[in-house]
């Protein structure tokens, strides 16, 4: 207890802290779901303010530093069992199954302080801006028609404006003397589909072809209903499995929390195609967990949370890599935060050369080097 009284204090206090999400329920019965924790500006003095998430409404409550480790303490020890703590100097995952005998962890910092003011009332310019009415999230329940997002679906809200912020980065490698030919694999209830037809044809004015692919029937058909109401005439929704779609190709591939190797055979067809976009957040890397034989690694294999965690980024680099090798510049990037899903790890990738190159030999090279150390053969291998 001891330290995690130290720790939750040292968070704090430091004044580098990014975010604190609070999480997995004692009870099932408990109403709230989570509790989020992050830093804001109020009259020029640094506060933090926490965010409790339940089923159908979220409040808040802004802390000084000592109200905030109380608090944090408090949850811990009380309705929560875990925490994922960001700050600029490292990553910390604190669990508490049993309270009295805490487990923290600490993992290289994966996110930097924030450059903007952290004012909790500011107001964010999003693509899509609040207040306005937009066709598609007024019927997919996200706004109402007064432009007013829900509370309950402001985060589906902001994932959709980051998304769109990603896509008008790689606005400028599309094609633009033709129609822009675009596949979502596992679009699911394609939000973020409806939102890229909306911004490549009514906000920048583009022809456009883009195909939804899902496996759920249900989905595909609410889905083309809501196109075929709106007009969307450029936006279609197939049934159908990503490793065994046929197409004569895309400019854009989009695979978002595909699950396991799903996302495999949509980089594999997608590189097939020589699109020159790829947008891929993976979910559900489990391939390697059984493949993964090291004997210098052996001793942190054997635990399988550590294990899990290994494997998860081992795939998604080998796949960055497999990428690189055929000619992509490709990034690393923060898609969606814990909040929303635990894979949040947005491969982005722009066809810039050739796989003859001597980048593109070298990334072959560093592939199959970590392929070999660590026993493995994935899915991307195919490719």
């Amino acid at each position: 207890m001891k330290r995690l009284e130290e720790t939750v204090g040292r968070v704090f206090k430091s004044g580098r802290l990014i975010k604190m999400i609070i999480s997995g329920k004692r009870r099932k019965s408990a109403e709230c779901r989570k509790v989020t924790i992050r830093p804001v500006q109020i009259k020029g003095e640094i506060s933090y303010q926490a965010e409790f998430a339940f089923e159908k409404k979220v409040t808040h409550e802004n802390l000084d530093a000592d109200g905030a480790v109380t608090l944090a303490l408090k949850l811990l020890t009380g309705e929560f069992k875990q925490a994922d703590v960001f700050t600029a100097d490292e990553d910390l995952h604190i669990l508490c199954s049993k309270p009295e005998k805490p487990h923290i962890s600490s993992s290289p910092a994966t996110r930097a302080m924030p450059t903007l003011e952290l004012s909790h009332n500011r107001k964010k310019n999003y693509v899509i801006p609040e207040g306005q009415p937009v066709d598609f999230l007024v019927r997919l329940g996200v706004m109402d028609e007064r432009g007013n997002v829900f509370q309950r679906s402001y985060s589906k809200f902001r994932q959709i404006n980051r998304y769109l912020e990603i896509a008008g980065d790689v606005y400028e490698y599309l094609p633009r003397d033709r129609t822009v030919r675009i596949i979502d694999f596992g679009c699911g209830k394609a939000y973020l589909t409806f939102a890229l037809y909306h911004y490549l044809h009514d906000l920048k004015g583009r022809d456009v072809d883009i195909i939804g692919l899902d496996l759920k029937k249900d989905v595909i058909n609410f889905c083309s209903a809501v196109a075929k109401d709106l007009g969307y005439d450029g936006l279609r929704f197939m049934t159908g499995d990503i490793a065994d779609f046929k197409s004569e190709g895309a400019d854009m591939v989009v695979t978002l929390h595909a699950c396991d190797t799903a996302t495999d055979y949509a980089l594999i067809n997608a590189v097939s195609w020589n699109s020159r976009v790829i947008l891929s957040v993976p979910c559900c890397q489990h391939e390697l967990f059984k493949q993964i034989k090291n004997d210098i690694h052996q001793p942190i294999l054997k635990y399988g949370i550590l294990r899990d965690r290994l494997t998860e980024y081992l795939t998604d680099g080998l796949r960055g890599l497999k990428l690189e090798s055929k000619g992509y510049d490709v990034a690393m990037i923060e898609f969606t935060s814990l909040e929303h899903t635990a894979r949040n790890i947005m491969i982005k990738a722009v066809k810039s050369g050739s796989p003859n190159s001597a980048k593109s030999r070298k990334a072959l090279a560093e592939y199959q080097r970590l392929c070999e150390f660590y026993n493995v053969k994935p899915a991307i291998d195919k490719l």
